[in-house]
This record gives structure tokens, C-alpha cells and sequence, in this order.
């Protein structure tokens, strides 16, 4: 790899950007599409071109069915952060750190967000819209508050809603919700910006306990995640009608 290349593709890591690097396995000349800017010996090359896109779209490295082109996928790591280190918390970061998101648990209570209770976690104890300010969401990271706490909800919320996070939910009742509404309405928040957040949290389910709830969630999310259409309801089918009887 040519050095200007790899210092690209290094800053672009860096900066947590979604790269492809595509390999011409006969020659070893490359191609990195970073930020939609194609780079190297193979930049304007139709195939390697499309074969940047389509990996990149797909986030999948691998070769081509046909010629000697490479693909390789370099994406920035999945984010999850979850505000309020309660029950549900509790089953929904293992579950999330199973399905690969880096984790971190934002809760200023010491007494919830403890190491006893979330061994192996990343603890942040600011509060949230100050943890937020840090961590920097970005398309790559949801975000999830389940404190039922205005004062700790809220805030997160809206720095959580001004970011380019791809999922932001918040826990609580429809009732709840509303509630919500008219205070996120009330800091300036546009009807745009608040028609992002999945409130209540979750698919619909029936889910009851703080498991079901994370299942739940972390349904939604690999949905938002993956682009898959919401999730509907089957039709109830009409009732059939009873044969008629034989004359």
C-alpha cells in the first residue's frame, strides 16, 4: 500500500468514518472510497468504482464473483449508550454487547451505576447531556434513556435528538410520552427533531419484564440500524363463512 494511502485510511479510522479499501489482486494497485472521495491507482475505475459502493453499502468485504478485485470493509464500531443504570439496563447492556456495540452506561447516581451492579461496563457518572457533549454520537451510535426521570432524561434527549445518532428511544407509558413531548417542545426542539425519537422504546411485543423489555429494544434498534421497514401487525383474517348445506 502506497504511504499516502494508508495515512488516509489511518485518519479516517481515526475519525471513525466508514472506509473501502479495494485491492486489484493481479497488480496490488487500490482504491480507498473515504467519505465518498475515491482515492489511489484505481480511483475512476468503473468496476473497482462499484465494487467500493456496493461492499460499503453492504458492509461486507469479500472478492468479486468475477476479475481479481478485493473488497474490504472498514467501519467505525457500533455505540450504545444507555441513560439510567436501572433493571432493564441491566439485561440490555450484555444483550447489546453480545450484538457487537461498544457500551457505556451514563448515570450520575453512584448508587445505581456501580461496578457491583454492571461488572466490565463503561461507567460514565456526568450527567448526561455532558457525557453526550463527550462522547460525540454518531451515525453509527444509538441512544437509549430509561431513567423515567426528567431531569436526567430529558437533557440527553435533546443533545441525543441534535446529533446524527441513528436510533434514539426513550422508556415510558404513551401517557408518558406526551408529557415528554411538550417539554422537549418546550426547550426549542423542533416536531421534526422529536419525530426521530421511538417512544415508548421498543416493538411491540407484550414484553413485561426487564429482559423482554431489552429484547424488545434491541430489536428496534437492529432495525433502525438495518433499515427494515416497522414492524405491523398480521391482518386478522376475515371469518369464513360456513358451507352451505347440501340441498
Amino acid at each position: 500500500m502506497k504511504r499516502a494511502l494508508l495515512d488516509r485510511l489511518l485518519e479516517g479510522q481515526r475519525a471513525k468514518r466508514p472506509l473501502v479499501l479495494v485491492t486489484d489482486l493481479d497488480t496490488g494497485r487500490q482504491l480507498l472510497l473515504d467519505a465518498g472521495e475515491s482515492l489511489g491507482e484505481l480511483a475512476g475505475e468503473a468496476a473497482a468504482e462499484a465494487a467500493a459502493r456496493q461492499a460499503l453499502a453492504g458492509e461486507k468485504s469479500g472478492r468479486l464473483p468475477e476479475g481479481p478485485l478485493f473488497a474490504q470493509v472498514f467501519m467505525p464500531p457500533l455505540r450504545l449508550v444507555v441513560v439510567g443504570a436501572v433493571h432493564i439496563a441491566q439485561a440490555l447492556v450484555p444483550m447489546a454487547r453480545l450484538a457487537g456495540y461498544a457500551v457505556t452506561l451514563v448515570d450520575p447516581r453512584q448508587g445505581w451505576a456501580s461496578p457491583a451492579r454492571f461488572p466490565d461496563v463503561e461507567i460514565c457518572g456526568e450527567w448526561p447531556d455532558e457525557a453526550l457533549a463527550t462522547l460525540a454520537p454518531d451515525r453509527r451510535t444509538a441512544i437509549v434513556t430509561l431513567t423515567h426521570d426528567p431531569k436526567l432524561d430529558d437533557p440527553a434527549l435533546v443533545a441525543a435528538l441534535g446529533s446524527p445518532a441513528f436510533y434514539v428511544a426513550a422508556l415510558g407509558s404513551t401517557r408518558t410520552h406526551a408529557k415528554r413531548r411538550e417539554r422537549l417542545l418546550a426547550t426549542g426542539l423542533a416536531e421534526a427533531e422529536i419525530a426521530r425519537l421511538a417512544a415508548p422504546a421498543g416493538l411491540a411485543i407484550g414484553a413485561r419484564t426487564p429482559a423482554e423489555i431489552a429484547v424488545s429494544v434491541l430489536a428496534q434498534m437492529t432495525a433502525a440500524l438495518r433499515g427494515a421497514p416497522p414492524l405491523v401487525k398480521a391482518p386478522v383474517p376475515e371469518a369464513v363463512p360456513a358451507p352451505e348445506a347440501a340441498a
